[in-house]
């Protein structure tokens, strides 16, 4: 990583400010997406996930019978298949897995618990389809890895098989705003400020407690959860829910890796085309999976 390469990721950010209409902000991220066009050798194949949009994505090599569950980001009101389809592509690239992006409900149109609805009928549809529980990798991004985490905590109250492994990128796990790092980061976050945050979590509360550990899974109790990778970059505001996540998984006797990756912004993944760091960071999300399949006995 180069510091001009981030430098000019913030310029691209800064230079598009963001805007205060929900449509118009769903543009604004699927525009990003846009920007890196998909390799030809991706298959992307439109699916229906037990009534929810979604899309299969496979790359040369892939396993079949391992599965990438993604939920993107855009706190709960952006984000799209569109916006992440590049970079959910690649993480399956990586993990040699085949990958299912969810096009989840957004607020404000589908407040809590909508989206989660929606992550637990994805994670159902795959289970349906013969895949093994611990050869699934659950991940999200920002708001799609608190969805994660919650959607973990469903299934575990419900007694249903729990994934093999939890890749969370940038999350975002607590809607109570209160992490540190909301304020001390604030001057080199180009991306995420406090006061945006607290109007998405007004948008997808609709008068729910922000203390629900299924909105805000840092309160959860994590035990039993399966392994975690953690990533998150020393410059994004959200960088307090992440370590505060990681202390409180590993407090709960669970496997969790955390890498704070220097310079990195919020969901510096997306701009992997253009980012060595974010380039690395997906190739640490493909060995952390292999090893927790191989761990599992599922060596081929």
């Amino acid at each position: 990583m180069t510091v001009s390469e981030i430098d000019a990721i913030r310029h691209l950010l800064l230079a598009q400010p963001r805007p205060t209409d929900p449509a118009a902000r769903r543009e604004r991220m699927n525009s990003f997406g846009r920007r890196y066009a998909l390799p030809a050798d991706v298959s992307v194949t439109a699916a229906d996930a037990g009534g929810v949009p979604a899309e299969w994505t496979v790359t040369p090599g892939a396993d079949p019978n391992r599965v990438l569950i993604f939920l993107h980001g855009g706190g709960y009101m952006a984000g799209s298949l569109d916006s992440h389809r590049h970079v959910v592509a690649q993480a399956g690239r990586e993990a040699q897995a085949r990958t299912l992006a969810l096009d989840y409900r957004l607020t404000p149109e589908h407040p809590f618990p909508a989206a989660l609805d929606d992550a637990l009928a994805g994670y159902r549809f795959v289970i349906e389809r013969g895949v093994a529980p611990r050869r699934i990798v659950l991940s999200g991004e920002s708001a799609g890895g608190g969805l994660a985490l919650a959607t973990l905590l469903r299934l575990r109250e419900a007694g249903e098989p729990l994934p093999g492994c939890v890749w969370l990128s940038s999350p975002w796990v607590d809607l109570t705003l209160s992490g540190d790092s909301l304020i001390t980061k604030a001057a080199v976050d180009p991306l995420i400020q406090k006061p945006y945050l607290a109007e998405l979590a007004r948008a997808y509360l609709n008068s729910a407690d922000p203390h629900d550990p299924l909105i805000s899974p840092l309160y959860a109790d994590l035990r039993g959860l399966p392994p975690m990778l953690i990533q998150v970059g020393s410059s994004e505001t959200l960088l307090d829910d992440a370590v505060r996540l990681a202390g409180a998984a590993g407090g709960a006797d669970v496997s969790v890796t955390l890498r704070i990756w220097p310079e990195m912004i919020h969901a510096w993944h997306l701009f992997y085309p253009q980012l060595a760091a974010g380039r690395a960071a997906l190739a640490e999300v493909g060995r952390f999976v292999d090893t927790c399949i191989n761990y599992a006995g599922e060596r081929r």
